[in-house]
């Protein structure tokens, strides 16, 4: 019972995993000297200036979060316990 678990739980991590990552949109991440910036630019006819603020944006933006799941895996892998199997006898025990 308890291997049909972990398989069903293996299975779900991984779509759900799918799910995350096949749904990703494009965000446009700018402030409002940013947004003036690349207005000027454009009018000028430099697209380029654009699309890499935004990236650069987001690359920030995701950095925190990446860190975080990293630090938590390791925890994870650090301190997850083991299977142990404890063998205690079952004599009653006399505290007096």
């Amino acid at each position: 019972m308890k291997n049909y678990i972990k398989i069903i739980r293996k299975y779900l991590s991984i779509l759900l995993l799918l799910l995350m990552t096949g749904t990703v949109k494009v965000a446009s991440a700018q402030c409002a000297q940013c947004v003036a910036t690349v207005e000027s630019n454009r009018q000028s006819g430099n697209d380029a200036l654009a699309k890499g603020l935004n990236n650069g944006i987001i690359y920030l933006l995701c950095m925190p979060y990446a860190a975080i799941a990293i630090v938590g895996f390791v925890w994870y892998r650090k301190f997850r316990k083991k299977a142990i199997t404890l063998s205690v006898p079952s004599e009653k025990l006399n505290l007096n």
